[in-house]
């Protein structure tokens, strides 16, 4: 993509309304726009950073088993009212009616649609287990919206629900997605870590928050730092393998990690020693729930069970804040120039700077190394505008490319461009010829 062709308005300053690093720097970047209080346009530079972390939350939900569909975002309120929850969820659920006076809702959740299309759809044991997902726009009336993205009226979520015959099946679903979690965060450059929480109105017996280390974060944590020498890749394993999963899980959970809310002192400083133990803040990226029957009792979501008698399907829920990690990982990766993006989810990879548009030599390596990295999928910004070079590498670093590519006269005439490193700073001189091995891997 041609920088003079972009659309990416670019402020020079900070907003007065954007209390927190991320908001500000998404606003600056020409990421968003608000149009309303928690409500948000995606511009082209955001909405790629979302499109490509909504595939990695994807990619690791189909590699668990799960599959996706598509339910609406107004629910009709009969649904609500079975389950309990139309009155007890509190104002934050957007209640509307239609033409015919009918009660419907903005979507905060989904437990009590999914539910009800299982019980239509499946009748017997051996349909079991099954999980269903989908990436959708839900909306719950913040008292209080603010942080931008990280905490809007409307935001885009991942949401998976599980159904099991049993309880013992039931954790095996569960645990399978919590190492899916641990999967799909390590994926994006990130160590999220899991943590026992509350169930809050999603309501049940089992849940783990996952949160991103961050000094805004909302939520203070205490953990063992252990946590930072464990195993954060994107290891392979065996999802109907019951055991190896539960082991992964009883890994991670067997190590001190808890809110404030969650948080016991003298069980901390029992199990962590003095030098292990780590305080700060953070972000809550994604959540897990298993409840039970808690939604197909009273939804009628039942199936015949091997010796013939009608039992109610066990289920989970599981939620990832796609949009919110947006801002999420801009905390946990910046700097006093800018957002520092993890590869896998950044907008493009490389930022190629041209020092000197409009003099031919320069214009034509440019445009050379531009063509090829294009031919070679190779998500590359060219800033091929008439701007100073100060300007083009504020932008650049503001922007938070992974990688940047400098090229001008006084190099060309060494036969060489310069690369920098956005996260460490390093730069490095790199000849022409070996540009494209480079970053066409």
């Amino acid at each position: 993509m041609r920088l003079s062709q972009y659309f990416m308005p670019i402020l020079r300053d900070d907003p007065k309304e954007a209390e927190i690093v991320s908001h500000k720097l998404m606003l600056r970047c020409g990421m968003i726009r608000q149009e309303a209080a928690g409500s948000y346009s995606w511009l082209p530079l955001g909405y790629r950073v979302l499109r490509k972390i909504e595939q990695i939350v994807r990619e690791e939900q189909n590699r668990a088993g799960a599959l996706e569909v598509l339910m609406p975002t107004i629910q009709p309120a009969d649904l609500w009212r079975k389950s309990g929850r139309y009155d007890a969820y509190g104002k934050e659920m957007l209640r509307i009616k239609d033409r015919h006076d009918r009660d419907m809702l903005y979507g905060p959740t989904n437990e009590e649609m999914i539910t009800d299309i299982f019980a239509q759809g499946v009748q017997s044991y051996k349909d079991l287990p099954r999980n269903l997902y989908h990436i959708q726009w839900k909306f719950r009336d913040e008292v209080r919206p603010r942080f931008g993205v990280m905490r809007g009226r409307e935001f885009l979520m991942k949401d998976a629900y599980s159904f099991d015959l049993t309880r013992e099946a039931g954790q095996h679903s569960y645990n399978k997605m919590f190492v899916s979690y641990l999967k799909t965060f390590a994926r994006m450059g990130l160590k999220a870590v899991p943590m026992r929480a509350e169930t809050g109105p999603i309501g049940g017996k089992d849940s783990h928050e996952f949160l991103i280390l961050a000094d805004t974060g909302e939520s203070e944590v205490f953990l063992d730092r252990a946590f930072h020498d464990m195993d954060w890749s994107t290891f392979e394993i065996d999802y109907d393998n019951v055991e190896a999963v539960a082991k992964v899980v009883d890994e991670f959970t067997s190590k001190y990690a808890a809110t404030s809310e969650m948080h016991d002192q003298a069980d901390y400083e029992t199990r962590v020693p003095a030098d292990r133990r780590v305080t700060g803040r953070g972000i809550e990226v994604g959540h897990i729930f298993f409840f039970g029957t808690k939604y197909s009792e009273p939804l009628g979501a039942v199936v015949q069970g091997p010796d013939g008698k009608m039992v109610p399907v066990q289920s989970g829920s599981y939620g990832i804040g796609v949009s919110r990690l947006v801002g999420g990982i801009i905390e946990a990766s910046h700097d006093a120039a800018g957002i520092i993006w993890p590869e896998p989810v950044a907008p493009f990879r490389v930022g190629l700077i041209n020092l000197k548009v409009g003099d031919a030599e320069t214009d034509a390596a440019c445009e050379k190394l531009y063509a090829a990295l294009e031919a070679k999928g190779v998500d590359v910004l060219y800033d091929d505008r008439d701007e100073r070079a100060g300007a083009k590498f504020g932008t650049m670093d503001l922007i938070g490319l992974p990688w940047q590519v400098i090229i001008g006269p006084r190099g060309l005439k060494d036969g060489i461009a310069e690369v920098k490193n956005r996260r460490t700073g390093e730069r490095e001189n790199v000849a022409l010829d070996q540009l494209l091995a480079r970053f066409a891997k």
